[in-house]
């Protein structure tokens, strides 16, 4: 007899109403052949804001849910409840404000059993209003891809991943508390993962949509989460990095940072090209910060955030 494998879905929420539609998209999911799901919500209000929302839900979507209210403020906190709640042989990641597509879990498993991989990521697709500026609706400025380093991914992130719990490499590995306010705590994550041998494979087609909200549509926004991403890199680069070979990744890093400065000036009359060199200097300048050892930018637990 075939057993049946267990797919946990964590969603880590704080505030957000639109938890409702990423529950709803999960509720009609096509299940994985031989698979049964199981939803996490970790609620990491103080207060456990969302059980009510979840409850009103558990009669429309056909999986288990269960609630964990995890306070507070700390999206560490929030992702260990998941992994700490998991009974399954796979843990699926989703942000409270994704949807997912109907063949997301499908894509996801089927590429986690023909590479036998640790960690599957899937691409998570940027959903506009007409109201964003016409650059960056045309450069896709949010959307979200793993990155390829000399043929290999050698990090990842929670919006869209699947664990293999049972792999060495991820058993019993939690997230930084330290970076639960600032992020880059899945960065961190999965860095070290793939440094202590676990692979990091790809499903091109397991798709989560992300509607940009008025204010994430916003330059603003989106060089302060390039910095922070920066921070995060270059913090990384300094375990790596002592005395004299600190000093140069310094020095590689500002001559990136200029670099990119002086492409978006030489782009000035085309937006899309400018932008994307400016923030790419935004985020060298922010790995120069990180190195140097500046504490990351608060993300989470703001108003902004939430």
């Amino acid at each position: 007899m075939t057993k049946t494998i267990q797919i946990d879905i964590g969603i880590c929420t704080y505030r957000r109403a639109s938890l409702h539609e990423a529950l709803l998209s999960l509720a009609v999911l096509a299940v994985p052949e031989g698979a049964a799901l199981r939803i996490i919500v970790a609620d990491n209000d103080k207060t456990p804001s969302a059980q009510a929302r979840v409850d009103a839900l558990r009669h429309t979507v056909p999986h288990k849910i269960a609630y964990v209210h995890c306070p507070a403020s700390n999206i560490s906190i929030a992702r260990n409840a998941c992994l700490d709640h998991a009974t399954g042989d796979f843990l699926a990641f989703i942000d409270d404000d994704e949807d997912a597509s109907e063949e997301w879990l499908v894509e996801l498993l089927a590429t986690a059993k023909a590479t036998k991989a640790d960690a599957v990521l899937g691409p998570v697709r940027s959903v506009y209003s007409q109201t964003a500026p016409a650059w960056m609706r045309e450069g896709d400025f949010h959307s979200t891809l793993p990155v390829w380093v000399a043929g290999e991914i050698r990090t990842g992130y929670t919006c869209n991943v699947l664990l293999r719990l049972a792999s060495p490499t991820v058993a019993g590995r939690r997230f930084n508390l330290a970076l639960g306010k600032t992020g880059g705590e899945d960065t961190e994550f999965f860095s070290h993962m793939h440094a202590e041998g676990g692979m990091i494979a790809y499903a091109e087609n397991a798709y989560v949509y992300e509607p940009v909200t008025e204010n994430r549509a916003d330059l603003v926004w989106l060089a302060k989460r390039r910095f922070r991403f920066g921070q995060t890199h270059g913090r990384l680069l300094q375990e790596k990095s002592p005395g004299l070979k600190r000093i140069k990744t310094v020095g590689l890093a500002l001559a990136k940072a200029g670099f990119c400065y002086a492409a978006a000036l030489g782009c000035v009359f085309s937006a899309v090209p400018r932008y994307r060199y400016a923030l790419r200097g935004v985020m060298h300048s922010g790995v120069v910060s990180g190195l140097l050892g500046v504490r990351e930018i608060r993300q989470y637990g703001t108003a902004e955030a939430a």
